[in-house]
């Protein structure tokens, strides 16, 4: 993963160098210094795409964050503050985190339209503050001096060039760690990155908190640019136009970053040149962003979809390597792993589960089986942590989990699968293990993968069909060695040489990692070959219990599935 992302951040400054250079070289005065325009608006457009395009909220005050970084390098140099403009461009940056942070609370519980609208409410306050306070220094003509260095026009596009190459370069690392791909995983589903042990609200709050980062450089970028500023130049309808062009551009992608700049500054000079009137420019961004929002796929995603075309494809290979280079399992002490006691689900009037208890033993797979409706998916939303009230008690390694959300619950031991895969499909399969089983080596990453029988690391989820995608999911709850494992229907979409083998590697994981299995399936036959004991799960209550095969013959489990009396299977 670390030659991932060197190898992104080389493209990244290849790339920019010989484009700077072009520009530099080639285009008149003028036209670089729209370019620095362009690049400038591309920082704030990488700010937006961080929480839109990655993480999946969405925040219409992004330029309020870049006014925030604007005053601050406004009020530094009245006040002849040492350091220079770098110095304030980034302490613009840092002014604007705590507004980040605070605008982010309101995301923890609200999404969609209703977050849009707190977001936007912040957008209009500010820029009414904003409009009774004059730009430091404005009155008295004193401008933001750019660095000697940096002076001309030339100087400075390659200084904001700069700048911009490196926040690229810094998010196209981050985005390669855990951290990223939480904001990935939570874009997806929120439930499934808290079962990975992602806190849910950190990942959208540092996604704020960085964008805002982000954002504020960008206003400190403009003060330097264009010496004084006005309030009207991080209007609210300044922040609808960036996040109509980043959701039209892709803004989480460098090149789409790149795009929406050259939309939002060139195209009103190609307006202005052809005299017709701006307004032309805002809804033909309006309904590329509608377009884009309707088809799923933004003018980045299009270029790299027919880029991929282009290039030759290469055959999705799996994982190879030896077991011993498998992550050592956790020892743990013999007992029970999972405890479970009068656990009691309630819909109103309707009983999920009705007073279930069992114990899943340490080193052991047991099996929960039971017809459609019996509620299983219950039991494992209630155990996970999902459920927020039940009752009964649940534990694990003798340790309560009342009360304790289902993130802290996946870090103290208890992981799951879900029926339907919830993988971010923007993950390598080597990242999503990263996100799902953080601290593996390389070896180790590889080893699990071709343990369960998935694609090497570097392949894209998206590359990969559904079935192995639930082998994935396999592998990277396992891959955490957890006190207990939950895999709901992992068998779904296998083929039935796929699920006996599955059945086989299911039957491994105590041994090979340390963990107890709690598996609920409907395939009898993968039953068979991985559990060693079996609960039976009937109209919420367990009705039978034992070794697989004497449980699958009991006559009260057959009238369970099929549906006829005991008494005629007997006869």
């Amino acid at each position: 993963m670390m030659h991932a992302s060197l190898r992104s951040a080389l493209t990244i400054a290849v790339s920019l160098a010989v484009a700077g250079a072009a520009i530099v070289g080639l285009l008149p005065p003028y036209w670089v210094f729209l370019a620095t325009a362009v690049l400038i608006t591309a920082v704030a457009l990488l700010s937006l795409g961080l929480v839109t395009g990655r993480t999946g909220m969405i925040a219409l005050c992004q330029m309020s964050f870049a006014g925030v970084g604007a005053w601050t390098v406004g009020y530094l140099n009245v006040w002849n503050a040492p350091g220079g403009l770098v110095a304030w461009i980034v302490a613009g940056g840092l002014a604007a985190v705590p507004l980040g942070v605070a605008i982010g609370l309101p995301a923890l519980r609200l999404r969609g339209i209703n977050l849009a609208i707190v977001t936007l409410s912040f957008a209009v306050a500010f820029d009414t503050i904003l409009a009774t306070i004059t730009y430091p220094g404005q009155t008295a003509f004193i401008s933001v001096p750019r660095p000697g260095i940096v002076d001309s026009d030339e100087g400075y596009f390659v200084f904001v060039l700069i700048i911009y190459a490196l926040i690229a370069i810094c998010l196209a690392f981050v985005t390669r760690t855990r951290l990223g791909a939480s904001w990935l995983a939570v874009r997806h589903s929120e439930r499934a990155a808290a079962a990975h042990g992602v806190s849910v609200p950190m990942a959208k709050l540092s996604a704020f908190a960085i964008s805002a980062f982000i954002a504020g450089i960008s206003g400190g970028m403009l003060a330097g640019y264009l010496g004084t500023l006005v309030s009207e130049n991080f209007s609210m309808m300044q922040s609808l136009l960036l996040f109509a062009v980043a959701t039209m551009a892709g803004a989480h992608f460098v090149e789409g970053a790149i795009i929406g700049g050259i939309l939002i500054v060139m195209f009103p000079e190609l307006l202005r040149r052809l005299d017709l009137p701006q307004d032309i420019g805002n809804v033909i961004f309006a309904i590329g962003a509608t377009q884009a929002l309707s088809t799923g796929e933004t003018i980045s995603e299009t270029f790299r979809r027919l880029a991929r075309k282009l290039l030759p494809a290469r055959p999705v290979a799996e994982a190879s390597a030896s077991r011993e280079h498998l992550p050592p399992p956790v020892t743990r002490t013999a007992g029970t792993a999972l405890a479970i006691k009068g656990l009691t689900v309630r819909y109103g009037s309707v009983v999920a589960l009705e007073d279930v208890s069992f114990d899943v033993p340490a080193g052991t797979v047991v099996g929960l089986i039971g017809p459609n409706g019996a509620g299983k998916s219950t039991f494992i939303d209630a155990v996970a942590g999902f459920l927020d009230r039940y009752g009964g008690q649940v534990s694990v390694e003798g340790r309560p989990l009342e009360g304790i959300g289902a993130h802290r619950r996946a870090r103290m031991g208890v992981r799951r699968t879900w029926q339907t895969t919830r993988i971010a499909p923007e993950l390598t399969v080597g990242e999503y293990l990263n996100l799902a089983a953080g601290g593996l080596s390389e070896d180790q990453r590889v080893a699990v993968l071709a343990w369960i029988g998935c694609p090497s690391p570097q392949v894209p989820v998206a590359a990969v069909d559904a079935g192995t995608r639930r082998l994935l999911d396999v592998a990277g709850v396992v891959a955490a060695r957890p006190a207990v494992v939950l895999l709901d229907e992992p068998g779904a979409g296998q083929s039935y040489d796929q699920a006996l083998k599955l059945g086989e590697r299911i039957a491994e994981i105590p041994a090979l990692f340390g963990s107890a299995v709690l598996l609920v399936e409907h395939d009898m036959d993968l039953v068979r070959a991985a559990c060693s004991q079996v609960r039976v799960l009937d109209f919420g209550r367990i009705i039978a219990s034992g070794p697989p095969d004497a449980v699958l013959d009991n006559p009260v489990v057959k009238k369970a599935y099929l549906g006829h009396a005991a008494e005629s299977e007997a006869a």
